[in-house]
C-alpha cells in the first residue's frame, strides 16, 4: 500500500514539472537524497543567518569582487559554518553504490 502511494506522489509529481517524466526513477531519488542532505546542512544556520547568507549571495551575483572585504569574510563564516566539506562527502557516499570510507566522507580525525 505505502509503495503504490510513493509512486502515486512521484507520478503526480512528475506531470507537474516539466521534463521530470523523463528522468529514471533512481535519479529522482537522488535528487531527493542530495535535497535533503543540503537542508540539514543549511538547517545548521541560525534563521537571521540563513537571511544574511541569501543577502549575501543575491549581493554578490556569484562574483566576489562584488562584496566589500568584510561581507567576503563574513560569508566565508556562514558557509563555513554549514560544513561543506562534510556536505561533500555525505553526498558522494549517499551516491556511491559502495560505502565510502569514513576518511573520505567527513576528513580525516582529529588529534587532541
Amino acid at each position: 500500500m505505502a509503495r503504490n502511494l510513493a509512486r502515486d506522489a512521484a507520478l503526480y509529481g512528475a506531470g507537474r514539472i516539466p521534463g521530470l517524466r523523463r528522468l529514471p526513477m533512481l535519479k529522482i531519488l537522488a535528487i531527493g537524497e542530495v535535497a535533503l542532505l543540503a537542508r540539514n546542512h543549511y538547517a545548521r544556520l541560525e534563521p537571521a543567518e540563513r537571511r544574511r547568507l541569501i543577502e549575501l549571495m543575491r549581493a554578490g551575483h556569484g562574483r566576489p569582487r562584488n562584496l566589500s572585504q568584510s561581507e567576503r569574510e563574513e560569508l566565508t563564516g556562514l558557509v563555513a559554518k554549514t560544513e561543506p566539506r562534510l556536505f561533500a562527502g555525505l553526498v558522494a557516499d549517499r551516491l556511491s553504490p559502495v560505502r565510502l570510507p569514513r576518511r573520505l566522507v567527513r576528513g580525516p580525525r582529529k588529534r587532541h
